[in-house]
């Protein structure tokens, strides 16, 4: 069995990797295909990808599931990297396959939302990072973050429940026409106390 955090130096095809969730913000992504593109040396790129192992779960059926860094996975993808580092968070290869899903749900290891917040189907998952989607919400909970309107925080998902949040506020439409002003909208909305359940809220006390 593969200790926690154990890291696979051979290189996996990126396309082989399994996505958990279904979406993925695509203004983060393509900041991040920037910063790639600002590394020009074939040695500073090796750098970061060691520095930035894709963390996956090993399943019954052999495939390695990610469990975070979907957006920078696709990232890479979309800028022609063909194989990535990966690091084994956990092995799932004796759970039988009608319960992988189940056991992936509790762990929190899976988040099959789609891009309007609803629940979908494991089954509705895309096989790869080339196939996820377009989340404009997951982008401004990204953005909102940077910018302070909340801190990072380890739980699961964070980012999904503060795009779920602001998807209740703010209307897709003037999110993907104005993001400037969406974000202005978005931090107020950050700081008040609707907001304060959501993981990293520093709004007024």
């Amino acid at each position: 069995m593969a200790n926690t955090r154990d890291p696979i130096l051979t290189p996996i095809p990126i396309l082989s990797l399994r996505p958990t969730q279904m979406t993925v913000g695509m203004r983060e992504v393509k900041e991040k295909r920037k910063r790639w593109r600002e590394h020009k040396s074939e040695k500073k790129r090796a750098e970061l990808l060691g520095k930035h192992m894709i963390p996956v779960v090993l399943g019954p059926d052999e495939h390695h599931y990610v469990v975070d860094h979907h957006h920078l996975a696709r990232a890479l993808h979309d800028e022609g990297v063909e194989h990535v580092l990966v690091t084994v968070i956990g092995d799932l290869t004796m759970v039988e396959r009608d319960a992988f899903w189940t056991v992936m749900d509790h762990k929190r290891w899976a988040y099959p939302y789609d891009a309007k917040g609803e629940r979908g189907h494991y089954k509705d998952l895309p096989k790869s990072v080339s196939g996820l989607k377009d989340d404009p919400f997951r982008s401004l909970a990204g953005e909102l973050r940077r910018v302070g309107g909340f801190a990072k925080d380890v739980t699961p998902f964070s980012e999904f429940l503060w795009a779920d949040f602001l998807r209740r506020k703010i209307s897709r439409k003037s999110v993907e026409e104005d993001f400037s002003k969406a974000m202005e909208k978005a931090l107020d909305c950050a700081k008040s106390k609707d907001a304060v359940y959501l993981p990293g809220w520093c709004g007024p006390d």
